[in-house]
């Protein structure tokens, strides 16, 4: 029996905001002095970001909520960030999981689990229990919510969602990572907020993963191993904690230092342990690897990474595209980078695949896909009717 991930969904807000213009708008708020200024151009346009999305952005600007008299920005509180979180949500979680369903070749009413993460707003009942209720899946679904792991939690959903798939034969699960950043926006001239402001937007990922036999012909990736190290150091430099006027990110220069200094343990326990394995030469295990899905939690994280392990530009390719026009969504965006890659008919069948995944701790979540040119739906379906 192998566990396989059928699809991928996704969906971002209305609003796409260019890099250069929130630049902009930041530099242009009161009190920015000189200082501040260099640091507000150095963070934004050193990103590697051209757009974001952000649900607080709209035709005539940002939302009355964040923006002021002549674009001043403003600081709501807590709950009335929270409170557009709730609004904005669950559409954009049921447009992402609606997405993953269709492109599955399974039923909403087929969906036995499902597993939600978000570290970007609170609410119950909550999104899993909106899907349910909105998409037509069936009451009696089991549902699981993994909160406030920060970007590294898509890989603890999906490796729930494969143990479960794993132990029942036949399941059909659903996970959902669903992260609206832009509304913990916030002005300061502390160099670790401006690179926060500068990096992190909305969106929401979805995919259905299960050990039922495929119903389609499309690309799907058999789900190999998962692992999880924490750092020597680093508990202090990034963090994500709840202040009186919204989320607030701790995001020091040292994650990506930390990052590169040990990627290499990190990815050579991840080989040794997924399927293949290292055969106790490191080089030589990443070179069998012939995509790599890195969250980028920065530009120079994915600098760090690429350096650290030796990869060519062409296999760090999806995940600087995805940072290119998304910027860092959180748990949601290594599910962007997987569906590029699914789409991508340049990894030909067989293809391995190696996922990194940032969050506090420092916290490295890993997983290996071999990735499948096509299912075996219509073949079953030959042999049903045979």
């Amino acid at each position: 029996m192998v566990t396989r991930l059928l699809s991928v969904g996704t969906a971002v807000p209305d609003a796409r905001l260019r890099q250069s213009g929130i630049r902009d708008l930041f530099a242009s708020q009161p009190g920015v002095d000189r200082l501040t200024g260099r640091l507000i151009a150095a963070a934004f346009d050193r990103s590697g970001i051209e757009t974001r999305y952000a649900v607080i952005g709209g035709a005539d600007g940002l939302s009355p909520a964040f923006a002021g008299d002549g674009d001043r920005l403003l600081a709501p509180t807590t709950g009335e960030r929270n409170a557009i979180y709730r609004r904005e949500a669950p559409p954009l979680s049921a447009a992402a999981a609606g997405d993953a369903i269709l492109r599955s070749g399974h039923e909403a009413a087929e969906i036995t689990h499902v597993v939600t993460a978000s570290c970007t707003g609170f609410f119950a009942p909550g999104p899993d229990f909106l899907l349910v209720r909105d998409l037509g899946i069936p009451r009696t679904v089991e549902r699981y919510h993994i909160g406030f792991m920060g970007c590294a939690a898509a890989f603890p959903a999906l490796r729930a969602a494969t143990r479960i798939c794993d132990a029942q034969p036949g399941s059909v699960a659903l996970v959902v990572c669903t992260e609206l950043c832009s509304l913990h926006l916030r002005t300061s001239s502390d160099p670790e907020q401006i690179v926060a402001s500068a990096v992190f937007g909305d969106g929401a990922a979805a995919a259905i993963v299960s050990s039922a036999t495929p119903r389609t012909d499309d690309a799907l990736l058999e789900v190999g191993g998962f692992t999880t190290a924490v750092t020597h150091e680093g508990e202090q430099d990034m963090d994500w904690t709840i202040g009186d006027h919204g989320f607030e990110m701790r995001l020091t220069a040292e994650v990506p230092r930390i990052i590169g200094r040990e990627i290499v343990g990190v990815v050579d326990r991840m080989l040794g342990s997924g399927s293949g394995g290292a055969d106790g030469d490191g080089t030589e295990a990443v070179e069998r690897i012939d995509g790599w899905a890195v969250h980028p939690g920065g530009r120079s994280v994915l600098d760090r990474v690429q350096a650290g392990l030796g990869l060519p530009d062409e296999l760090m390719g999806h995940s600087r595209a995805v940072l290119r026009d998304y910027g860092n969504m959180s748990s949601a965006t290594i599910l962007f980078i997987l569906r590029r890659m699914l789409a991508d008919e340049s990894l030909g069948d067989g293809a391995q695949l190696a996922g990194l995944c940032f969050g506090p701790g420092l916290t490295v979540e890993t997983a290996r896909f071999t990735r499948r040119s096509s299912g075996p739906g219509s073949r079953s379906a030959g042999e049903a009717s045979a």
